[in-house]
């Protein structure tokens, strides 16, 4: 009752509103569920005071103070890049050779003077001349005596100086010199300069001054390049991280400074708990919630089937986030991971049953990602993703490899290899993780693996007619189920009509060919054709298959007769909705003859000379609204029309089918289902191939 009175409420609502509240209730579930498992854990602990147990991080990141300090000091380690010069020598050379060169010519000017020249006028010129030397040497400082010096020594003593200071100049700049070397380097050179016999007495003192302003660093600091070597020092230090499940204090220590710091920086304090964990979880649940909203509102099905396949999908994924939230709380427990018992293909196995494929592999991947949080352990990464691929390769083992449900087997099939990639994963993360499990925790593993499988398939099973039950759902085993031949409907078709019975045998193996043909849905034609005459029972006697001797029909009127052959389909719907049958094989019972015509009662009338209204030789339909109902519709016209034919062959049946189906286009019978030409076509040549197996030409035995 209550069922029914939630499923009018949400009939109400529109599609679009019911998916966003059924998600938006989903997510704010899921997020309170899950939120303990993100926050991670904190202690109220002071500087100073005693650690109250061993602290492990929780995580990986990055000590960004310690890495700093250690690139600050792997900078100032880098020696300064320093090129060498080559051309110095040369160019200081030049430069005391240009000193006295300047000399020289004031020298000769001042002789080629018609009149005297006063010393303090000469010294003047002199200084003129190498004004700009000495603006660009602060260091070369000549006093008046010794630029009187200069033009008072001769000609011969001058060049002789020149030359020699060049080359001592020249000569001792040949090494790596740096700036903060030249005072050493210029007094060996005053030592060398005072020891030559060249220079004069009167220009030793000058040929010293202009010697120690020569020797200028021949090694200068490459800027540029030292920085670059400063730089890549910086990046060639790996950042210091405190890495997951390193021990930050041990138990009793004291918290220092710098522990405390390390607990702050891990968001392990109380006071410094960060909601970052607590957005992600928000962004992860909002994306899934994302992805079922485009998955089911672009499904192209109708309303009814899209409302019941999304609350089937939610509720089985409810159920799975509690399970697995239950065995998390309870997996404190134990030393070893007991998240592998949890039930890797459930959510996929009945999802796929009760909805579709590719609803199936969404809600895998969701379901997977959740796992991976709610088990998530203090030292592990974002995601547990152990428990996470545990099961995205359980639920794709199930999809890939449950491909039917038609048998028994087919379920135990899809639980074995479930079971048995449990245990090749487990095998996997035993030897991944490369530690020394005994063979009691091997023991262990396998036997989580093998219940896992086992769960998976029994808890389908038990969950499965609850759905069905619950939302009305026709499944592949509930199918099986109906098709049942101790199905009490079915004993009473068998019983009571028992040339229905062989005919709707018949017309299920034609319709489920066709069906298979054209991609619909083969079982549920199957099984539909099982039930779509079950109104026959009621009056088994007016159907000529269920004939045995005279026809009622010959002595009755054309309209009666139609009225009775007409309310087979009505009376089977009604018997039907009885026996609490699912929707989909009520509508094949009032679909099969859609709004086609009793031509044999209405040709009676009219040779009868009745003039009626064709209507009342109509079905009452509605027309087939699946591919599933138009097939059947031409397979049971098909299959009586055969089994009345004399003599059938290919030829024959043939020309019978393709004259059946052109009558019920010309009808518009098909106006109302999606199912092309094309397919029709097909649906044919299968029918004609099905039927020439059925109604091949036998051997004549001769007679004794």
């Amino acid at each position: 009752m209550i069922i029914k009175r939630f499923n009018k409420l949400i009939q109400l609502i529109s599609f679009r509103a019911l998916l966003f509240i059924v998600l938006a209730a989903t997510a704010l579930l899921q997020f309170f569920l899950m939120i303990d498992n993100v926050r991670g854990v904190t202690y109220d602990i002071q500087l100073t005071e005693l650690s109250p147990e061993t602290i492990r991080s929780s995580k990986t990141v990055e000590d960004t103070v310690k890495t700093e300090i250690e690139r600050e000091n792997a900078e100032k380690a880098v020696d300064p890049v320093y090129i060498y010069k080559d051309e110095v020598p040369s160019q200081r050379a030049t430069f005391v050779t240009t000193i006295f060169d300047i000399a020289l010519e004031v020298k000769k000017d001042i002789a080629e003077a018609e009149e005297e020249i006063p010393q303090a006028e000469q010294i003047k010129m002199l200084r003129t001349g190498l004004k700009d030397i000495f603006d660009n040497h602060q260091n070369l400082i000549l006093s008046d005596a010794q630029l009187l010096n200069v033009l008072s020594a001769s000609q011969a003593n001058l060049e002789s100086a020149r030359d020699a200071l060049a080359t001592l100049v020249e000569v001792n700049l040949n090494y790596p010199l740096r700036k903060d070397s030249l005072l050493p380097y210029r007094n060996e050179l005053e030592s060398k300069i005072r020891q030559q016999p060249s220079i004069s007495e009167g220009l030793m003192s000058v040929a010293i001054v202009i010697g120690r302003a020569a020797i200028v660093e021949t090694e200068v600091l490459d800027e540029e390049k030292t920085a670059i070597a400063k730089q890549q020092a910086k990046e060639a230090v790996e950042p210091t991280r405190i890495l997951q499940g390193q021990i930050i204090v041990q138990e009793g220590e004291v918290i220092t400074r710098e522990i405390y710091r390390q607990l702050e920086l891990l968001g392990m304090l109380d006071s410094e708990e960060s909601i970052k964990p607590i957005a992600g979880l928000i962004i992860l649940i909002l994306l899934q919630m994302s992805f079922l909203f485009v998955l089911f509102d672009r499904t192209e099905k109708d309303i009814a089937s899209k409302r019941n396949e999304l609350l089937v999908t939610i509720i089985v994924y409810v159920i799975a986030l509690i399970m697995m939230k239950l065995i998390a709380l309870i997996s404190t427990n134990f030393d070893l991971m007991i998240a592998f018992i949890f039930p890797s293909a459930l959510v996929t196995m009945l999802v796929r049953v009760l909805a579709n494929d590719r609803t199936a592999s969404i809600v895998t991947i969701i379901t997977a990602a959740s796992a991976g949080i709610i088990f998530h352990e203090g030292l592990s990464g974002i995601l547990q993703m152990d428990t996470a691929l545990y099961i995205l390769f359980g639920g794709f083992a199930s999809i890939i490899f449950m491909r039917s449900l038609e048998k028994r087997t087919d379920i135990l099939q899809a639980v074995g290899i479930v079971t048995l990639v449990n245990i090749v994963f487990i095998a996997f993360y035993i030897l991944m993780g490369q530690s020394g499990y005994g063979m009691k925790e091997v023991a262990f593993y396998v036997a989580a693996a093998i219940i896992s499988g086992l769960l998976s398939g029994a808890l389908m099973m038990g969950l499965l007619p609850y759905f069905e039950s619950a939302f009305g759902l026709l499944s592949v085993v509930r199918l099986i189920e109906l098709s049942n031949p101790n199905h009490p409907l079915l004993k009473k078709i068998l019983t009571e009509t028992p040339g229905t019975y062989h005919h709707s045998i018949m017309v299920a193996n034609l319709a489920e060919a066709a069906c298979e043909a054209i991609g619909a849905d083969g079982l549920l034609a199957r099984v539909g054709c099982y039930y779509h005459d079950v109104g026959k029972t009621r009056r088994p006697l007016f159907f000529i298959e269920n004939q045995m001797g005279t026809n009622p029909h010959d002595t009755m009127a054309p309209e009666s007769s139609a009225e009775i052959i007409i309310a087979h389909t009505t009376d089977g719907a009604e018997l039907l909705r009885k026996h609490k049958m699912p929707q989909e094989i009520i509508d094949i019972c009032l679909q099969h003859h859609g709004t086609s015509t009793l031509k044999f009662f209405l040709f009676k009338a009219k040779e009868e000379g009745k003039e009626l209204d064709e209507s009342v030789f109509r079905y009452p339909g509605p027309k087939p609204q699946t591919k599933e109902a138009a097939i059947i519709s031409i397979a049971d016209s098909v299959e009586a029309a055969v089994r009345s034919m004399q003599h059938p062959n290919a030829e024959k049946i043939q020309k019978l089918v393709q004259t059946i189906i052109q009558d019920r286009v010309q009808d518009d019978q098909f106006d109302e289902c999606d199912i092309s030409l094309k397919e029709l076509k097909k649906i044919e040549d299968v029918l004609c191939e099905t039927l020439n197996g059925t109604f091949h030409s036998r051997i004549e035995y001769p007679k004794e």
